[in-house]
This record gives C-alpha cells, sequence and structure tokens, in this order.
C-alpha cells in the first residue's frame, strides 16, 4: 500500500459519503477521511471520487469503471450493489456478475482493488428485509476478491455498525461516526497508521421512551421510507442531475477533514 500515489474511489452514496455531513452542507464520507491520511504521506497523492448517490451497479460499471480503465490509478475503491439488492425481484447472481466483470478489467489494468462487502442490516426496520439477500451478495464477493486477487473489507463483520447510532436519522446510510469507524477499517486493512480503534465499544446507549420510539417511526416513514419508495416505482434516483463531487485525479487538500477531529489521521 505504501506505493500507492493515486486512488480513485467508485461507487454509490456509501463512497460518496452520505450522510457525514459538512459545515457547508456537503458530504465527507470515509472515503474522503481516508484521502486524507495517504495525503499526508505523500506530497504527490492524487485522488478522484466518482462515486453518486443512488448508481445502481450497471450505472457504475458503465459509467465510472472507464474512467478507471483509462487513468490506471495504484489504487481502486469499489463497492456497489446496495440499490440493486434493496430493489424487489432483482437476481444477487446478475448483480455478481457485472462486479466481477468489473474485477476483472480493473485488476487486469494494473490497479490494486479493494472492494466491501455489504453490513449487516438486521438494525434497520426496512433494509433487514433483504438480510438474505445481503449474505449470499457477501459470499459472491468473498469468492471473486480470492479468485481475482482483490483485497476485501468486511463491513458485516464490524459489530460496532450494528448499533443504530452507526447509521444516520434516515437509516439508509452510514452517521458520521459510522464513516469514520470504516474509514480506520479500511486503513487498518491497507496497513495504514492510525491514531482511534474501529472496535472501541460505544457509549451507553440513552433508553428512549416506547411512545417516543413510535413518533419517531411515523416521523422516519413520512420523510424517508414512502419517498424512497416512490423513487423505486418511478424508477428515479437521488442522484439524478448530479454530478461526483471529485471527478478528476487531483491532490487532495481539505481543510474540513484536516480540522475535523473525528478525522482520521
Amino acid at each position: 500500500m505504501g506505493g500507492s500515489s493515486s486512488w480513485i474511489a467508485i461507487g454509490d452514496s456509501f463512497t460518496e459519503g452520505l450522510s457525514d455531513e459538512a459545515p457547508d452542507g456537503s458530504y465527507i464520507g470515509w472515503a474522503d477521511r481516508l484521502a486524507g491520511v495517504l495525503a499526508a504521506r505523500d506530497p504527490e497523492f492524487r485522488y478522484a471520487n466518482l462515486a453518486l448517490r443512488g448508481k445502481h451497479m450497471a450505472g457504475i460499471v458503465d459509467e465510472q469503471v472507464p474512467v478507471v480503465l483509462q487513468e490506471k490509478p495504484d489504487l481502486v475503491t469499489m463497492c456497489g450493489g446496495g440499490n440493486d439488492i434493496v430493489t424487489p425481484g432483482t437476481d444477487v447472481d446478475e448483480i455478481a456478475g457485472l462486479i466481477e466483470r468489473a474485477v476483472i478489467d480493473i485488476v487486469g489494468a494494473g490497479s490494486q482493488l479493494v472492494m466491501f462487502t455489504g453490513p449487516d442490516p438486521k438494525p434497520q426496520p426496512v433494509l433487514r428485509r433483504v438480510r438474505g439477500k445481503v449474505a449470499i451478495y457477501n459470499g459472491h464477493l468473498r469468492a471473486i476478491a480470492d479468485q481475482h486477487g482483490a483485497i476485501l473489507v468486511d463491513l458485516w463483520a464490524m459489530d460496532v455498525l450494528r448499533d443504530r447510532r452507526a447509521w444516520s436519522e434516515d437509516r439508509l446510510h452510514f452517521s458520521t461516526e459510522g464513516h469514520r469507524r470504516i474509514a480506520l477499517r479500511t486503513a487498518e486493512v491497507l496497513g495504514l497508521p492510525r491514531t482511534a480503534d474501529w472496535r472501541e465499544p460505544w457509549p451507553p446507549a440513552i433508553p428512549v421512551p416506547w411512545l417516543r420510539g413510535r413518533q419517531a417511526d411515523l416521523m422516519w416513514t413520512k420523510t424517508h421510507l414512502l419517498p424512497w419508495v416512490h423513487r423505486q416505482i418511478r424508477g428515479t434516483s437521488m442522484g439524478d442531475g448530479l454530478q461526483p463531487k471529485r471527478p478528476v485525479l487531483q491532490p487532495f487538500t481539505d481543510p474540513m477533514i484536516a480540522e475535523n477531529p473525528t478525522a482520521v489521521a
């Protein structure tokens, strides 16, 4: 990992950074946090983040992988398929086939590839319904990574992500603390220095009265669940009309990362 002077991150909202929000309303995320670590080690380091919320695996393969093959960075991270899995009627085997073709192309171009399993969705009221599909998908990912020499970051095995505080208010994306711990875990897998341990136990949770919990569930249904269902029915995405936040390889400088006390260092 010490020789990685360029990194392109591809994928969906997980890698874009939702819902790790910066003061200016933009999103940071585990990838930008990790980029701060790499930039601090190497003044020549360059970084691009092509990930975009709502992307399905076909879109990642068609739009983002070609950029990787053209640029041939030292390091590529790829996480996708989550939006496919939660869509009713999708075939996990077909999604895995798309990923394997992308893996073969990326590794064949000479880049070191890092992939991510899906986290355990058990804590989430909607996502837990596809827990079995996620487990099957993860089995595919482990086999693909093993066969083609990719590095795998096992999010499913991160027990700390089963705490609801690792997830944002929308219960679909990770919180700032969730992203921070994922960045720490990825840094560990890559052999990078860390100043904290992603395994650190959460502080005791404050009990929520039953009535307040049900009110929160109703508000979540209205604010997040129903709009998500409507997007699925219409075939639209949160990312429609948006562009990647870091579309080209360039030096990584971000004062928000440097000043953020929860950033990986």
